[in-house]
């Protein structure tokens, strides 16, 4: 029942004006705002640790409510991404810095995109795959596999593939040797025998390595990659250098060091503009569980 009634509301929406689907949005979020003190309590937990306590408390708040509205348009844009043309999209989105990955391919090399929860990340992963070349996604299976079904669909409607987290390296190392692209989130919350301990925000927790391991491995190039907005309206997707991977003969030291330089980047790109970032999220849920301790 609950996932025709979402058909049904995206048949209803779509059929709006995008100004009152945004407005909508909107509403949505600062409704979810108000009703959600748990939520509300984990981006000031996030923040104040991340932050040393340094931020103020309206600063925190302004972020808190635009973590709500950002979340919720990133369902808007998968809703949009599903029903508008690739023309309409394309004319929201621009790249920077694709000479980069046109210098990687020419090299016959793999890009393998390290990118974030950051802005509208599901608008920038399937326009990505349109303003340069298609891009196996690698996704976290969901609870609900109807709406699993849905949001998968629009991520691959315009020829992106998608790769679940359980069963994804031997399709990952496929593709590479195909020098074909993958994106692999850098910032989600995961088992503690995955990855490997870095910094990140100044603050010890464990983050995948798996970029750094395949790049090392298959001469694969670690690209970061991080979309933003400056109206909502209009969106930049910008490609940093490739972060290097040293090959020596201490193989744990080359993949420890690539993986904290995937974390120092990530770190320097929230600090930068910390609203865009996914705050709702308990990422040192695993290594500092008591920062989130009512």
């Amino acid at each position: 029942m609950g996932y025709k009634l979402l058909l049904i509301l995206e048949k209803i929406l779509m059929a709006l004006p995008r100004g009152l689907r945004k407005g909508f949005f909107s509403m949505l979020a600062s409704l979810a705002y108000y009703i959600s003190p748990k939520y509300r309590r984990v981006v000031a937990q996030n923040l104040n640790f991340a932050f040393n306590g340094k931020m103020s408390q309206e600063e925190i708040d302004k972020i808190t409510r635009y973590s709500f509205k950002n979340l919720l348009f990133n369902f808007l844009h998968i809703l949009e991404i599903r029903n508008i043309s690739k023309e309409k999209l394309l004319s929201r989105v621009s790249i920077v810095g694709k000479e980069k990955l046109e210098k990687i391919q020419n090299e016959g090399r793999a890009i393998i995109y390290a990118t974030p929860h950051y802005s509208s990340w599901e608008l920038g992963g399937v326009s990505l795959g349109l303003l340069a070349a298609p891009v196996a996604c690698v996704y976290k299976k969901m609870k609900n596999p109807l709406y699993e079904n849905w949001l998968l669909e629009g991520r691959a409607r315009f020829g992106n593939t998608n790769l679940e987290k359980s069963k994804v390296v031997k399709p990952l190392i496929k593709l590479i040797k195909e020098q074909k692209a993958s994106a692999i989130l850098i910032d989600t919350n995961i088992n503690p025998k995955e990855g490997v301990i870095v910094e990140f925000m100044g603050k010890t927790l464990r983050q995948t390595s798996t970029p750094a391991y395949l790049a090392r491995k298959f001469d694969a190039a670690i690209v970061p990659i991080a979309i933003s907005t400056k109206d909502e309206e209009h969106y930049v997707i910008t490609v940093y250098d490739e972060i290097k991977v040293a090959k020596t003969e201490d193989e744990k030291a080359d993949i420890q060091a690539a993986t904290q330089a995937q974390a120092d980047w990530l770190s320097e790109l929230i600090k930068r503009e910390p609203k865009f970032w996914f705050w709702l999220h308990k990422r040192w849920k695993n290594d500092h569980p008591e920062i989130y301790e009512n």
